[in-house]
């Protein structure tokens, strides 16, 4: 039965991202349905779907799947080939404990600095909160490529860890946020994906996207809507 990703705007829908970067990029077929989350159906739309009323929802034949990290332990248990999780039980257990942060934390992060694609590259001042999370990221990151040998947090294959992290990626490129050679490297890599270019060609010309220099406005519909 083939896979049906739901998903939001691509250029604001950080949540939709992280699956959507992990099917592409193991190679793994789905079909994707896109939903504005400006659209007054969305709610009614998505609930169709998901009894929570967000995106992203996976569906898998009468599986319905919704949370971005669950979504990527599905897909991890359907393709185990897939390698989305790394192999060995301390790396995997590493993976998942990040994994779980990112999905729980980095409030202050993903308030001040939205994904957007269309946004023009330059730096933004950061509240002391935001500092800190980028302070942890930076040094998570370090610590996983210094361990695993990168280019990826955990060796040389995209993983579900690597998915949770993408947006954050898209984030601190995006506000010019500095971080250590490492990170740099890092980031380098993922948006060196031929899934990352994908996906930034199509957040580019949605035609519901707002082209604004400052558009802060789509945090509140994303913090409402998406997971």
């Amino acid at each position: 039965m083939a896979l049906t990703l739901v998903l939001g705007n691509k250029n604001y829908s950080s949540w939709s991202f992280r699956p959507w970067i992990a099917l592409k990029t193991a190679g793994i077929a789905f079909s994707e349905q896109v939903i504005s989350l400006d659209d007054p159906q969305f709610k009614p739309t998505l609930l169709r779907f998901s009894p929570a009323g967000k995106v992203p929802v996976l569906i898998d034949g009468d599986i319905r799947v919704w949370e971005s990290l669950a979504i990527l332990d599905h897909v991890a248990e359907k393709f185990p080939a897939a390698g989305l999780w790394p192999a060995g039980a301390a790396a995997r257990a590493h993976a998942r404990a990040i994994a779980a942060e990112m999905h729980a934390g980095f409030t202050p992060l993903r308030q001040h600095c939205p994904m957007n694609f269309w946004r023009p590259v330059k730096p933004r001042d950061l509240p002391a909160e935001v500092a800190a999370n980028v302070a942890r990221i930076d040094a998570m990151w370090s610590e996983c490529l210094a361990r695993f040998g990168g280019p990826f947090l955990f060796g040389s294959k995209f993983g579900a860890a690597d998915a949770m992290y993408a947006p954050v990626v898209s984030r601190f490129h995006t506000y010019a946020i500095a971080v250590g050679k490492r990170s740099r490297a890092y980031m380098d890599a993922v948006m060196g994906l031929p899934a990352w270019a994908e996906w930034k060609k199509a957040a580019l010309v949605e035609p519901w996207v707002l082209a604004k220099d400052e558009p802060d406005w789509p945090t509140v519909l994303r913090v409402a809507n998406s997971e």
